[in-house]
């Protein structure tokens, strides 16, 4: 079968063929400069503000579904197949207003309105979702919209009060779901697409095997997934990103699912994708995983990215590296399978050979004895990097630590075990010393990171307090768990 040389989706009710598409095009000019879709706005151009967010929806194997995602740093290759909606579709085919701009209007949830489209189409999904979301969930759903005008309450009650002005039941989207289903289902056509210029083409594989077989033949290649990274690398620093492979298209690598002991998470599933089971199997991630960016961020970026990316603050190794986790690497039909922790080597290096891709990660279930645990320290507490991130486990029976895992990000050049402090709780009762004592192994095991984000010295207090603060939330003595508030 010939490769394909378009991308192929649908811009609100329109369908689209584009053709020598780069790897680099950003879905956000494509709509601003392209189709003077300016309704959809550039503030950041990192995703981190969320004036420039649009909904895409995709075929899964449960259906149709959108999400908010940030066009800024979503890149036009990486919507083939799937329908984009932006602010300028919301309107009635009469110019009468949706009702979450009307709710908007009438709350007086917008001042200036430079954020005001975004923040209508995070609403939007939301009440798609949740028709009458408690101001806990509207506040979630709004971490990725940033606004400097309104301080938030009259947005919040335009929230809540949406489904007073209409319901999703009678939204065109609802309307038209099955049409829209079928016309998407119309563009699959199970080729591989090479699209762009030579020294910035665009490939999307038609399968997890021809993934395989595209790195053997472009071993080099960016691969990408959600973009939250490799987007900063062309808006913020211009770094040519071509050849580059798109991946979040296949969804073989999106599993998210129990097998036996342990969970299996594809390298292609997003952090969204992977909540639900986290929640019933890993609860103790649920809230840690609310603070990973904002809801765009989430429903775009992967765990496999996360790791593959290597960055020594990332959110998810350390958590992953405390459960035990491990991942599978694949190159053409061969695969190798490492514990997490030694996928790290240096900064900025992973045991990762050219041509070579994560392909799934497993994650070992707990058992009855073990006490988890996952934090994180940041400037911000909601849509902000780790200043310091870290996971435990920790085995306790018959009032003795059996075994201690604990990870920390942002304290070394890679995610890294504490294994001095490992040691000094290993064997010991379960006790306030025991814990002092790792607390202060700490300043053996690491010589943390010093930057704008975090000092040294704040790092290294911050690490050894979450020790501590893991035998207060944890110690049997206490009547009930203390539940802090996650820095």
């Amino acid at each position: 079968m010939t490769d394909r040389d378009d991308i192929r989706f649908i811009l609100n009710g329109k369908e689209i063929s584009v053709r020598d598409v780069e790897a680099s095009r950003t879905l956000l000019d494509f709509l601003r400069l392209e189709r003077r879709l300016t309704g959809t706005k550039e503030g950041c151009a990192e995703g981190d503000c969320g004036a420039c967010t649009v909904l895409v929806g995709r075929l899964t194997a449960t259906g149709l579904v959108y999400a908010p995602v940030n066009a800024c740093i979503r890149f036009l290759a990486s919507v083939d197949g799937c329908h984009v909606v932006t602010i300028e579709h919301l309107a009635g085919p009469d110019g009468r207003l949706h009702p979450v701009q009307q709710a908007m209007i009438d709350h007086h949830g917008s001042q200036c309105g430079f954020c005001t489209p975004g923040f209508v189409m995070s609403l939007y999904a939301l009440w798609m979702q949740t028709p009458e979301p408690t101001e806990a969930q509207v506040e979630t759903a709004l971490q990725g919209n940033l606004c400097r005008c309104t301080g938030y309450a009259p947005i919040i009650r335009a929230a809540v009060a949406v489904s007073r002005y209409g319901t999703p039941a009678s939204d065109h989207l609802t309307a038209e779901r099955e049409a829209m289903t079928a016309r998407l289902a119309a563009l699959r056509d199970g080729r591989r697409v090479v699209s762009g210029p030579q020294d910035n083409l665009a490939i999307l594989p038609a399968d997890v095997d021809d993934l395989a077989d595209c790195l053997l033949r472009w071993p080099g290649a960016t691969i990408i997934a959600g973009a939250t990274d490799v987007g900063l690398w062309v808006t913020k620093f211009l770094r040519p990103i071509g050849p580059a492979i798109f991946i979040g298209h296949l969804d073989a690598l999106k599993r998210v699912e129990r097998q036996g002991d342990s969970l299996l998470i594809g390298a292609g599933a997003s952090y969204t994708d992977c909540q639900s089971v986290l929640a019933q199997h890993l609860p103790h991630l649920s809230r840690y995983w609310d603070r990973i960016a904002g809801w765009q961020v989430r429903n775009m970026g992967t765990v496999g990215g996360n790791i593959a990316n290597g960055s020594p603050i990332g959110d998810t190794p350390p958590v992953l590296i405390a459960l035990g986790a491990e991942i599978v690497l694949r190159r053409g039909a061969d695969r190798r399978r490492l514990p997490l922790q030694d996928f790290f080597l240096d900064y900025g290096k992973q045991d990762r050979a050219a041509g070579e891709f994560v392909e799934s990660i497993h994650i070992p279930l707990p058992g009855a004895d073990d006490l988890h645990a996952a934090y994180k320290l940041s400037k911000r507490r909601d849509e902000d990097i780790s200043a310091v991130a870290a996971g435990f486990r920790i085995t306790v029976e018959q009032g003795r630590i059996t075994q201690a895992r604990l990870a920390f990000g942002g304290m070394a050049a890679t995610p890294k075990r504490a294994s001095g402090a490992e040691r000094a709780l290993t064997g010991q009762p379960w006790s306030e010393a025991a814990f002092e004592a790792a607390a202060e192994a700490l300043a053996q095991d690491f010589t943390p990171l010093d930057d704008w984000r975090a000092s040294a010295a704040y790092r290294m207090l911050g690490a050894q307090n979450l020790l501590r603060r893991f035998f207060l939330e944890h110690d049997a003595a206490t009547t009930a768990p203390i539940q802090l508030e996650t820095a």
